[in-house]
C-alpha cells in the first residue's frame, strides 16, 4: 500500500481498508509501503501472500509483480503482462481492438506538441498513457482556443507520452469482473466538470447508481464486453472496466476506455459496492481476493 505513485493516498486508503478487513477475516497482516528497498522489505516482513493494494506506477504497471514473481510470493490481482498492458492505454487499446471491443478514436503525441496546438477538433481528451483515478487528464472542449499550458512547461512530473482521443459524450458506465464474473454495471455521476481525481475520491464528489438505469441490452453488453477485456487481457483476481455509453442525439454507442487490474479497494468503492450488490460483503471479497493469490499469474 501506498508506493511513490501519483495515486499513494489513494493506495493508502484502499490498503488500509482491505487491512483492516483481512484481519476481521482472522488473518495477520503486516501493512507494506515500498520505499527504496522494497525487496528488503518484503523478505524481512516474511510473508505468505503479498495483497497487492498499490496503484499507479510500480504497483499497477508489472513492476512489482515482477519483484513478486522473483521474490516468489504469491500474490493477488493481475500479473506482469497482463498488468504492463492494461496500464499503457495504447496498448490496452491494441488488445481491444484485436479482441472486437470498441474504442474511441485516439493517437499518441509527446506532451509539449498536444500542450501547443490542437492535434485533434475539439471536444477531445488529453490524459498520459501510463496513468490512473484520472491523474493528468485534460477535456478540450468546443471553442476552446487551445490546450492546456501546464503540458508544456518543465514543472510537468507525469509521463512525457500522451494520449489525445475523441470525447465521447454521454454516461460514465463500469463494470467490476471478479475470477472471470462480471458483478453488476454501475452509472457514475457527478456534478463537476468531469469524473476526474476530485470526483473520484472527495467525499460526495461522484454518485454511484447500482444497477445503472440503462436498457437492459446495454446493460448485457457492457458485462459482455468487460469479461472479454478481462480475457483478452490476460487479467487475474479483480478488474474493473470503465466504458462511455453515448445516448445522445438517439445515439446508442457504447466504447471502452480503460480496463483496471487494481481498481480502488475502500468499503465504498466501485468494486466492493458491485460485490455487495451480489451479496459477497467486504471482508468476502479481500478474503477470495487473497485466497486466489498465486504466482505466476
Amino acid at each position: 500500500m501506498g508506493g511513490r505513485s501519483a495515486e499513494r493516498e489513494v493506495s493508502l486508503s484502499s490498503g488500509t481498508g482491505c487491512a483492516h478487513a483481512l484481519l476481521k477475516e482472522g488473518f495477520e497482516v503486516e501493512e507494506i509501503d515500498p520505499g527504496a528497498d522494497p525487496a528488503s522489505q518484503l523478505r524481512d516482513a516474511h510473508i505468505d501472500c503479498a495483497f497487492n493494494a498499490l496503484h499507479g506506477r510500480w504497483g499497477e504497471d508489472g513492476c512489482i509483480q515482477g519483484l513478486l514473481e522473483l521474490l516468489q510470493i504469491p500474490y493477488t490481482h493481475s500479473g506482469v503482462l497482463s498488468s504492463a498492458l492494461a496500464m499503457h492505454k495504447q496498448r490496452t487499446k491494441d488488445v481491444y481492438r484485436a479482441a472486437g471491443i470498441p474504442v474511441a478514436n485516439s493517437i499518441i503525441a509527446d506532451r509539449r506538441e498536444a500542450g501547443r496546438k490542437h492535434l485533434m477538433d475539439p471536444p477531445y481528451v488529453i490524459k498520459p498513457v501510463n496513468e490512473g483515478s484520472s491523474v493528468g487528464v485534460y477535456i478540450i472542449r468546443q471553442g476552446d482556443n487551445r490546450p492546456p499550458e501546464e503540458l508544456t512547461r518543465a514543472a510537468w512530473h507525469l509521463s512525457d507520452e500522451m494520449m489525445v482521443e475523441e470525447y465521447v459524450p454521454g454516461r460514465e458506465l463500469t463494470v467490476a469482473v471478479l475470477g472471470g464474473r462480471a458483478l453488476a454495471v454501475t452509472e457514475i455521476t457527478t456534478d463537476l466538470a468531469f469524473y476526474d481525481y476530485e470526483a473520484k475520491y472527495a467525499a460526495g464528489g461522484s454518485r454511484h447508481t447500482v444497477p445503472a438505469n440503462v436498457p437492459g441490452a446495454v446493460a448485457e453488453e457492457s458485462m459482455r464486453l468487460a469479461v472479454l477485456a478481462h480475457e483478452a487481457l490476460g487479467c487475474r483476481g479483480v478488474t474493473r472496466t470503465d466504458f462511455r455509453y453515448d445516448d445522445t442525439a438517439g445515439k446508442q454507442r457504447l466504447v471502452a476506455l480503460e480496463t483496471n487490474t487494481q481498481p480502488g479497494m475502500t468499503p465504498t468503492s466501485l468494486v466492493p459496492e458491485q460485490a455487495g450488490f451480489t451479496g459477497m460483503n467486504y471482508g468476502a471479497l479481500c478474503r477470495w481476493l487473497v485466497e486466489d493469490a498465486s504466482c505466476d499469474r
